[in-house]
């Protein structure tokens, strides 16, 4: 039991003493980023697979 409390208690210090939060701006940024590159990276799946689908209507009109 002693052992867990060692491990809470380290942790603690841990994320209150030891690691370095990004400011408001800097998360503002940061998600911004995602965003924009979580849309492109949409857009690009949504013209893929758009073009998948012509190509494959095509040839199958070809075909029947």
């Amino acid at each position: 039991m002693a052992k867990v409390l060692d491990f809470f208690k380290d942790s603690y210090v841990e994320i209150t003493e030891k690691v370095t939060w990004p400011t408001w701006s800097q998360l503002q940024n940061s998600a911004v980023i995602v965003l924009v590159a979580s849309i492109i990276i949409a857009l690009l799946v949504f013209v893929m697979d758009k073009a998948a689908s012509n190509l494959l209507e095509l040839l199958y009109g070809i075909t029947s």
